[in-house]
């Protein structure tokens, strides 16, 4: 029994561990591969509350433990892939390739800094504070009140994606938009915070009337990946706003 109520927790620390390597990976420009790091950790995520289901071993530990590892992969992370994104759009200096010297970071001297860029982590703020909120809302147990964090995570990772695999003028031209980018985000950390009931995509049983609105959103955001791939994501989640809103009197 010992053992076997560590397992989800030592799963929890999977998705940290990979958070963490998406960090660095994003501090440094390569997005391709800090979203992978972070989808492996939001999989981690959506397994390690299901093992302690399964396995009847919930805790209050492990409800904190998740939302430290969710705060740095699905609020750190994608509140640094915005701020470099907006940093791109108005030239900012890249501070991450400062290396007059050896010990430059401990000098002022030659040092620049943009402020705009910075709106970009209100992503990581408005996270931690519905997380926060979520551990301590007890009504959050078959519905959600507000958008997730990886849900949230998963639209800003899939724009540099788009840019990267879509090659697309128009999407590119919308993405690199610092307006854009600066409206994304200010109304990403509204629907973060937002008191909208949006269902859970956890299933008590497999019958599709009690299920119904799960089956369609994971059917048609099937479609929508298959047709669309990466440039799916921010309609995926559209879909999955608007379906709770037509079915919020089933929530």
């Amino acid at each position: 029994m010992s053992f076997k109520r560590h397992i989800p927790n030592f799963v929890t620390l999977l998705n940290l561990f990979s958070g963490c390597i998406a960090v660095i990976f994003a501090v440094n420009g390569n997005f391709i591969v800090a979203a992978i790091f972070v989808f492996l950790g939001v999989f981690f995520d959506f397994f390690d509350g299901l093992l302690a289901r399964k396995l009847n071993v919930q805790s209050p530990l492990g409800i904190q433990l998740d939302s430290l590892a969710d705060l740095v992969t699905s609020g750190v992370v994608p509140g640094i892939i915005m701020f470099k994104l907006i940093s791109l759009t108005i030239d900012a200096p890249d501070y991450s390739a400062y290396t007059d010297s050896w010990n430059s970071i401990f000098h002022w001297q030659g040092f620049k800094m943009s402020v705009l860029p910075l709106i970009g982590l209100f992503i990581t703020l408005a996270s931690a504070y519905r997380l926060a909120k979520f551990n301590i809302d007890e009504d959050q147990q078959s519905y959600f009140k507000g958008l997730p964090v990886p849900a949230n995570t998963l639209v800003i990772l899939s724009l540099p994606l788009i840019l990267e695999y879509q090659n697309n003028d128009l999407m590119n031209s919308i993405i690199i938009n610092k307006w854009f980018l600066i409206g994304l985000t200010l109304f990403s950390c509204y629907l973060l915070n937002s008191n909208i009931k949006l269902f859970a995509l956890k299933f008590k049983n497999w019958g599709f009337k009690d299920n119904a609105v799960r089956y369609i959103f994971l059917l048609l955001s099937i479609v929508l990946l298959i047709v669309l791939h990466f440039a799916a994501i921010p309609l995926v989640i559209g879909l999955y706003i608007v379906l709770s809103l037509l079915t919020q009197s089933k929530i």
